[in-house]
């Protein structure tokens, strides 16, 4: 894909530092994939994430998604990247034994990261309340579908449930065609997100305490603007294809050599110099937001009209001149190759597997990438001995 090394991207040099979570213990019993994610953004920044998978099999990510081709039978490489930069055990929680064992890891952690249904943890017997009884400062992350209270607590939680209560689905589509769900774990990915961020914030408290993160309520609050104004209106959003509430023109449009170009005008000056490019600069219907919000038709089929009498390349020379924002639609083979994106060492080679890099840089303490997901049980030894890190 024309990804670069872990060892070629940018401040490299600097990322040999342990990283600013370098103090951190974090076990992670969770499970497909927004408890994962949350666990490996820490483990990006230094901490030392423990992988906690039943020994029958482990996580199921490894074999979720597409095989490695130069390696069929091993490890999907979405769990690759999924568990990069952890370790990993083997632990069933029923057993006795080794119980005792995540007790132990738990007594000595910072943070506990699990998505059970609600109530599993205290069936297996680690019970939050006594997990930071025996240790006082532990952080214990828990990711769910619902929450860990509410009538629906006790559902099989997944993105797509979140994706369609939360409202996100009916607002994305074309107007005339079915809600639209992602193509890809969006959900799970948000919610990963708000985890991290949570935990970090628990942690600064420096109280142990849970952090309840759950799916829908991670995604509505990317429908704030919606939830403002229905309640407010009673007015329920219709959906607009590659349109967007606030701002006309938004979408995409087919150029003459049949390539798309996605148009955004969230500012009002951006938006003058479309006006002008596609001929209504003196128009004063589309002087303001609201006049061409009330003639979004009028501009899109005008706009696509333009595009249309345009190859690709003639377009994008046309809107940079005038400082206008747009950008062809990649996919992701056009991604890999992306003169920008690959000076920024946005994606990287990490064991053999592209995969993108860290999700933020820190200019005195960076993140690193060490390596891709490991096998079942590859750190059991030590790990079960309590042992650090070699």
């Amino acid at each position: 894909m024309g990804a670069t090394s872990s060892d070629d991207r940018p401040g490299a040099g600097r990322a040999e530092s342990p990283g600013p979570l370098a103090d951190l213990v974090v076990i992670d019993c969770s499970t497909v994939l927004a408890g994962p994610n949350c666990a490996r953004y820490l483990a990006d920044f230094g901490a030392d994430v423990v992988k906690v998978e039943h020994p029958d099999g482990g996580d199921s990510m490894r074999r979720m998604g597409w095989a490695h081709p130069g390696d069929p039978g091993g490890d999907s490489v979405w769990w690759r990247v999924v568990g990069r930069n952890k370790r990993t055990v083997a632990l069933d929680l029923k057993h006795p034994d080794d119980l005792e064992v995540m007790r132990r890891l738990c007594a000595t952690a910072d943070v506990l990261v699990e998505n059970f249904r609600p109530g599993t943890l205290e069936r297996l017997g680690l019970d939050p309340d006594d997990l930071i009884a025996a240790n006082p400062r532990l952080v214990v992350t828990r990711v769910t579908g619902y929450g860990q209270d509410g009538p629906y607590r006790d559902r099989p939680g997944f993105a797509t449930q979140a994706e369609a209560l939360s409202g996100w689905a009916a607002i994305n589509g074309e107007p005339d065609g079915r809600p639209l769900l992602p193509p890809m774990a969006l959900t799970d990915e948000v919610t990963a997100l708000a985890a991290a961020f949570a935990t970090m914030v628990a942690l600064h408290s420096g109280v142990g305490q849970v952090v309840d993160v759950n799916l829908i309520e991670s995604l509505v609050q990317f429908m704030a603007p919606f939830v403002a104004h229905t309640g407010l209106t009673g007015e329920v959003p219709e959906r607009l294809g590659g349109g967007i509430f606030s701002t006309v023109p938004r979408n995409t449009y087919r150029t003459a050599d049949d390539r798309w170009i996605a148009v955004s005008t969230s500012s009002d000056s951006v938006a003058a110099r479309v006006m002008e490019l596609i001929g209504y600069g003196d128009d004063p219907r589309m002087a303001d937001f609201a006049g061409r919000l009330a003639h979004r038709a009028e501009i899109d089929a005008r706009l696509s009209e333009w595009m249309g009498e345009r190859t690709a390349e003639r377009a994008l020379a046309e809107f940079d001149a005038a400082g206008a924002a747009a950008a062809p639609v990649y996919d992701v083979a056009d991604l890999a190759r992306d003169e920008h994106v690959r000076e920024r060492g946005a994606i990287v080679e990490l064991d053999g597997v592209p995969m993108p890099a860290l999700v933020a840089r820190l200019s005195a303490t960076p993140g690193r990438l060490r390596w891709a997901g490991r096998p079942l049980d590859a750190d059991g030894d030590d790990i079960r001995g309590l042992h650090p890190p070699a």
